[in-house]
C-alpha cells in the first residue's frame, strides 16, 4: 500500500475504536455514575442504552447520508460532532443532560465504523483489502475489550469524566488525518441516468427513514430495558413490542419498492452479504455481550476491582491486536471459511473453559480463556469481513458495509440483554434449588451455622447473613456457567452458514 492508503487505514481504524470502545468503557464507570449524579439503576442503564440506540439507528443511515453529503464530509462532521458530545457528556451536571448527551454521542458516531471501512474498501486495492482489513480489525476489535480496561484506570484514577474527555485528543487528531489523507469528495457526486447530480435529485425517503427509526429504536429499548421492567407486564414495553412489529416489516416492504430508498435491502442479492450479515450478528453478542458479562462477572463474583478488571481484560485486547496484525498480512493464502470455523470452533471451547471459573481459580485460568476468545474472534473477524463485502461491485459496498456492522450491532444489544436476562433467570432459579436444600434440620447446616456463629463472637443473625450472601454467591457464579454455556451453543449453531460463504477470488479479494 501506498502512504496516502496506510493513512486512510489508520485514520478509518481510529474512528472505529473511538466508536466501539465507548459502547464498552461506561460499564465499569457505571456504580460511580449512579452515586455522583444520584440516579437509580435502571435510570442510570440509559447511559448505555442511549448509546447503543442511536448508533443502532445512524448504522443504516450513513449510506444514505453520505450520498448526500460527500463521503469524506460526513466523515469528518460525524467526528467532530462526536467530540463535542464527549465533552458534553464529561460535563454532565445531571443524568438527563448525560443521557442527551449520549444519544447525540451515538448519533453522530454510529456511522464512523460503515463509513470508515466503505472508504477503505474504495481505496484501497482488492489484492491488500485483506492487510486494510486487518488493521482496521484491531480498531473493532480491540475496542469492545479495551473499553473497560481503560475505564477502570480512568474511573479510579481522575474519575469517571474521564472516560469521555479522553475521546477529545484522538477525535480531533482523526479528524485532522482525515482531512490531509482521504479522497475529497467530487463535485457534483454522482450522476443519475438524466445526468443530474445524485445529491440534488435524489429524494428523501422520509417514510423510510421514519419506519426505520421507530422499529430500531423500539427494538432497542425493548432490549435494553425490558428486564427492568419484568417485560410484558409493562404496558409501556407492550406497545414498543408491538410498535417494532408493525415498523420493522413496514419498513423492508417499502425499502424493496422504493425507486430511492433510505436502506437499500437489495443488497441482499448477494449470498455472501446475507449469510454474512447473520452470522456477524452471532459474532456481535459473542464479542459484546461476553465483554460486558466478564467484567461484571469478575467484580461481582471474584470480587475484582475496576482496574484489577481492566487489567485482566488486557491481555486479551493485546492478543487480539497481534493475531489481527499476523492475520491480516497472510489472510490470502487461506480459504476464509476454513479459518471462521477453525475460529467459531474455538470459541466453543473457550466459553465452555470459562464455564469452569470459579473463586478459588486462579488468576491465570481466566487470563488464558480471555486471551483464547481475543485470538478466536480475529478468526471470525477478519475472514468473514473479507468473504462478506470483497464480492460486491465498489458502489454496493457503502450500502454492504451499513447492512453488515448494522448486524453486528445488533447482534451485540440482542447479545447483552439476552445474557442479561438468562443470568437474571438462572442465577433465581439456582438460589432457589440451593436454599431448598438447606432445610433448618440439616445436620450439615446447623453444624456450619454453628462455627459461623462461634466464629461471629455468638452473633447468630449475622451467621445468617453470612450464609445467605454465601448461597447467593453460588446461584451466581452457577448462572454465569449457564450463560458462558448458551453462548458457546449459539456459535456452534451457527457454524453451517459457514458453508454459504464463498471462496476468495484469485485476485486476492474474497
Amino acid at each position: 500500500m501506498t502512504p496516502r492508503q496506510w493513512a486512510v487505514v489508520v485514520t478509518a481504524a481510529v474512528a472505529a475504536m473511538l466508536e466501539v470502545i465507548d459502547v464498552s468503557i461506561c460499564n465499569v464507570a457505571l456504580p460511580h455514575i449512579q452515586s455522583n449524579l444520584g440516579a437509580t439503576l435502571a435510570e442510570v442503564g440509559w447511559v448505555v442504552t442511549g448509546y447503543a440506540m442511536a448508533s443502532v439507528v445512524m448504522i443504516p443511515l450513513s449510506e444514505w447520508l453520505s450520498e448526500r453529503f460527500g463521503q469524506r464530509t460526513y466523515f469528518v462532521f460525524s467526528l467532530l460532532g462526536f467530540t463535542a458530545a464527549s465533552v458534553l457528556c464529561g460535563l454532565a451536571p445531571s443524568l438527563p443532560w448525560l443521557v442527551a448527551a449520549r444519544l447525540t454521542q451515538g448519533l453522530l458516531g454510529g456511522g464512523l465504523m460503515p463509513k470508515g471501512q466503505a472508504i477503505m474498501f474504495q481505496v484501497v486495492p482488492k489484492a491488500l483489502q485483506g492487510m486494510a482489513q486487518g488493521v482496521f480489525g484491531i480498531g473493532v476489535l480491540v475496542g469492545p475489550v479495551l473499553g473497560p480496561t481503560l475505564g477502570g484506570f480512568l474511573t479510579d484514577g481522575p474519575g469517571w469524566r474521564w472516560i469521555f474527555f479522553i475521546n477529545v485528543p484522538f477525535g480531533l487528531l482523526t479528524v485532522l488525518m482525515a482531512l490531509a489523507f482521504m479522497p475529497p469528495d467530487p463535485d457534483p457526486a454522482w450522476a443519475d441516468a438524466a445526468g443530474q447530480p445524485l445529491r440534488a435529485s435524489r429524494a428523501v425517503d422520509w417514510t423510510g427513514i421514519l419506519l426505520l427509526v421507530a422499529g430500531l429504536a423500539s427494538l432497542q429499548v425493548v432490549l435494553e430495558q425490558g428486564r427492568q421492567y419484568d417485560w410484558f407486564a409493562s404496558a409501556w414495553i407492550r406497545q414498543l413490542s408491538l410498535l417494532c412489529a408493525i415498523a420493522v416489516p413496514t419498513f423492508v416492504w417499502w425499502e424493496w419498492r422504493s425507486p430511492h430508498p433510505a436502506v437499500d435491502l437489495r443488497v441482499l442479492r448477494h449470498r455472501s452479504l446475507a449469510a454474512g450479515s447473520i452470522f456477524s450478528m452471532v459474532l456481535g453478542m459473542g464479542l459484546y455481550g461476553t465483554v460486558f458479562v466478564v467484567p461484571i462477572f469478575a467484580q461481582s463474583v471474584l470480587h475484582y476491582t475496576a482496574t484489577q478488571t481492566g487489567l485482566m481484560m488486557l491481555p486479551g485486547a493485546l492478543a487480539s491486536a497481534v493475531t489481527m496484525g499476523v492475520l491480516g498480512k497472510n489472510a490470502h493464502r487461506f480459504d476464509p471459511r476454513l479459518l471462521i470455523l477453525v475460529g467459531a470452533a474455538a470459541m466453543v471451547a473457550t466459553m465452555l473453559n470459562l464455564a469452569t471459573i470459579n473463586p478459588d481459580s486462579s488468576d491465570q485460568s481466566l487470563y488464558w480463556p480471555l486471551i483464547l476468545r481475543g485470538v478466536t474472534t480475529v478468526m471470525m473477524f477478519l475472514p468473514l469481513s473479507l468473504a462478506t463485502l470483497g464480492p460486491l461491485p465498489r458502489e454496493e459496498v457503502g450500502a454492504g458495509s451499513g447492512f453488515y456492522n448494522l448486524t453486528r450491532q445488533l447482534g451485540g444489544s440482542f447479545g447483552i440483554a439476552m445474557l442479561t436476562v438468562v443470568l437474571d433467570h438462572q442465577q433465581a432459579v439456582h438460589r432457589s434449588q440451593l436454599v431448598e436444600h438447606l432445610a433448618s434440620t440439616n445436620p450439615l447446616l446447623q453444624q456450619r451455622l454453628a462455627g459461623m456463629t462461634s466464629w461471629l463472637d455468638g452473633h447468630a443473625n449475622q451467621a445468617l447473613e453470612l450464609l445467605s450472601l454465601q448461597v447467593d454467591r453460588q446461584a451466581a457464579l452457577l448462572a454465569y456457567a449457564d450463560v458462558f454455556r448458551l453462548v458457546a451453543l449459539v456459535f456452534a449453531l451457527a457454524i453451517p452458514l459457514v458453508l454459504l460463504l464463498g471462496k476468495p477470488s484469485p485476485q486476492g479479494a474474497p
